[in-house]
């Protein structure tokens, strides 16, 4: 039989107990409510082998980096249009407190929506306008996508290069200047070919238009789209590729030659945390490959070594002064002088970008 000192130590643990069960409870629930949550859109599947899916890789990276302090969602396959809005109201009733939204044609919805939520912070991918709660960030990919030109203009027999363009904004524009640029710097009579989709992710449409080059003559096809479709043609018809956004080298590992790539983790990680410690501010960041945003995928097979050794000659200039590549001279289609000698161009400039370099066969009007 128990004892009353048995009995009363008996009830002494289990109220003990339960004050620990209830206190455990209350936190359990206190950590629910305070988790911090953060959303993402794509323009296209967070697993496209491309964009998106290096955006997906950097939410990721804030889920690892924050965990359970942090719950991360996203939308893909969201038109830019006027369904962007309805997905972004969705995201705030949900109690998301910071949102990124990852493609240019989504601007006017953040806009929109950085006035209507005060109290919730927008970030913008790639676009232009900043205001008390909406932030825009980017890269320098223009750098690292020379240097993907350098290596499909030496990967060059013909000298006939095809480039797969989504839409004609300042954006894809100087990214398709700058792949010129890098072609010709390794192999001076290099043309590029510009073939315009107007979309950011459609296979079948970039399937097509690779095999639109080819039949053209183009023997390396580069891309400024989102999905492998064209590295995958590439791989089929035994023709060096150039990808863009991430590594897909496996989609075409006989063909690969290299890509320019995001780094997003790092940036999502720190501005999420300063959205929860209360430190966010608005602002503009263009992320360069010294800050390691911006990077080179892996170099394929067909790549030779003296081609490694001028494009990491290249890279280490890009590392001490980002967007060098845009000095003058440089003249646009037409052989006219655009930025005269010892002018670089700013980022700026670049933002309001609308001509082409001469070398590129194409329109700058889509």
């Amino acid at each position: 039989m128990l004892n009353k000192s048995k009995l009363a130590l008996m009830a002494l643990t289990l109220g003990a107990a339960a004050l620990v069960l209830v206190g455990g409870v209350s936190a359990r629930t206190h950590a629910k409510t305070a988790v911090f949550k953060a959303a993402w859109i794509y323009v296209g599947p967070h697993n496209d082998g491309g964009w998106s899916q290096a955006h997906d890789q950097g939410r990721l990276a804030v889920q690892k980096a924050l965990g359970s302090k942090v719950q991360t969602t996203f939308k893909e396959n969201v038109p830019e249009g006027p369904q962007v809005s309805q997905v972004i109201d969705s995201l705030v009733r949900d109690g998301n407190k910071i949102i990124f939204a990852t493609s240019f044609g989504f601007q006017g919805a953040m806009k929109a929506a950085a006035a209507k939520y005060p109290d919730v912070k927008f970030e913008m991918a790639t676009g232009t306008y900043t205001s008390k709660n909406m932030s825009e960030y980017f890269g320098a990919g223009e750098d690292a996508i020379y240097l993907s030109g350098m290596a499909a203009g030496a990967a060059s027999k013909s000298g006939t290069i095809g480039y797969i363009a989504p839409f004609a904004i300042p954006e894809v524009i100087r990214h398709a200047n700058a792949f010129a640029l890098g072609a010709r710097a390794v192999n001076p009579k290099a043309n590029v070919k510009l073939l315009w989709t107007n979309s950011w992710f459609d296979p079948a449409k970039e399937k097509k238009a690779a095999e639109s080059l080819k039949a053209a003559g183009a023997d390396v096809i580069g891309q400024n789209v989102d999905s492998p479709a064209a590295g995958q043609y590439a791989e089929s018809a035994g023709i060096p590729w150039v990808g863009y956004d991430s590594d897909a080298s496996k989609f075409a590992p006989k063909q690969w030659l290299t890509a320019a790539v995001y780094d997003w983790g790092p940036y999502y990680t720190k501005r999420v945390r300063a959205a929860m410690g209360g430190s966010w501010k608005t602002g503009f960041y263009y992320g360069t490959m010294k800050d390691g945003m911006i990077k080179l995928a892996r170099f394929g097979p067909a790549v030779s070594a003296e081609t490694k050794a001028a494009i990491a000659k290249k890279a280490a200039l890009f590392k001490r002064i980002p967007g060098a590549e845009f000095t003058g001279p440089l003249k646009d289609q037409s052989g006219k002088v655009r930025i005269p000698a010892g002018k670089k161009m700013t980022v700026q400039d670049l933002y309001a970008m609308d001509w082409l370099v001469q070398g590129i066969v194409g329109s700058a009007k889509g």
